[in-house]
């Protein structure tokens, strides 16, 4: 006659918690198909675009309309880009730097140390000065461009960089005070107080303590003014006239004909003036994704 051993509570609990583990972990296993085509069709939505201004930038202006838009050209021409870069296209490139640097280095300055003030700070100046900072977000720059205009012509700056540098610089500080103030404000307070203990005065811990824990977030705010800057057309139509003046996004109208464009021509000048916005990126890759992660996480 068979016995059955009597089970222990341990063995029962083991035997009944395995069941619904060993399921878990079956259902956890499945593939998220569905999140899988939706991220190839991203994937294509992004890429198609950067493929097709790629191989156009090799093709003649000739063939271009009698040829398939995503076939790539059997023979590599860089005439288009030859054009490019004989039509002025070290000059307008120099201005984007120039219009850039000058933008980001105070705007990211300015707004670093009001960033710290607002945070470190007491008193109904500063609060008020923060909400200031934040009704800048509310306003767009094209609300904004006939006054921006007129305070440009009384300044007599107008058809110069600095007509587009210091507007761009009032609009790169809200967000950027926003940004960096969350950031400094996660900083332990213990740390600040340390420093004040051994001495040190509010200059030196905000370049010395601040400064490096918010370096993330310093290259992100960079980033993305720099974007928005090197890829700004609006100021530059408004506020230039002469040719020798104009940006990178302003002199594709170089190619731009009364009675055609040249398309090869312009995804040439498009594809060189990315270039730098990559290298960029690719310089400050790491301190962007942590800014962007510890963004995201807070």
């Amino acid at each position: 006659m068979a016995t059955t051993l009597p089970t222990t509570g341990t063995e029962k609990l083991s035997s009944s918690a395995g069941g619904p583990t060993r399921r878990r972990r079956r259902g956890g296993e499945r593939p998220n198909w569905l999140g899988g085509l939706l991220g190839w069709v991203w994937l294509a939505i992004v890429i198609i675009p950067i493929y097709w201004l790629v191989i156009t930038s090799f093709k003649l202006q000739a063939n271009y309309f009698g040829s398939n838009p995503l076939k790539p050209p059997t023979d590599l021409d860089f005439s288009n880009y030859k054009m490019v870069l004989d039509n002025d296209f070290a000059s307008y490139f120099v201005n984007s730097v120039v219009v850039a640097a000058g933008t980001l280095i105070p705007a990211v300055l300015i707004s670093f140390m009001a960033a710290y003030a607002i945070v470190r700070g007491e008193g109904l100046f500063l609060k008020s000065t923060n909400s200031l900072f934040l009704m800048g977000l509310a306003i767009p720059l094209q609300a904004t461009i006939i006054p921006v205009y007129l305070i440009i012509i009384k300044l007599h700056l107008y058809d110069t960089l600095l007509a587009l540098i210091l507007p761009s610089i009032a609009f790169a500080i809200p967000l950027s005070v926003l940004v960096l103030s969350n950031f400094i404000r996660d900083v332990p307070k213990e740390l600040f107080e340390s420093m004040r203990v051994d001495g040190a005065s509010e200059w030196a811990m905000l370049w010395r303590l601040a400064f490096p824990l918010t370096r993330p977030a310093l290259v992100t705010v960079a980033i993305y003014n720099g974007l928005q800057v090197w890829n700004g057309f609006l100021l530059p139509l408004i506020m230039l006239t002469s040719p020798s003046k104009r940006t990178l996004p302003l002199a594709l109208w170089t190619f731009q004909g009364q009675y055609g464009v040249n398309v090869p021509a312009i995804a040439a000048s498009v594809v060189l003036s990315t270039l730098p916005i990559l290298v960029l990126y690719v310089v400050g890759r790491r301190q962007l994704l942590s800014g962007l992660t510890a963004g995201f996480s807070k």
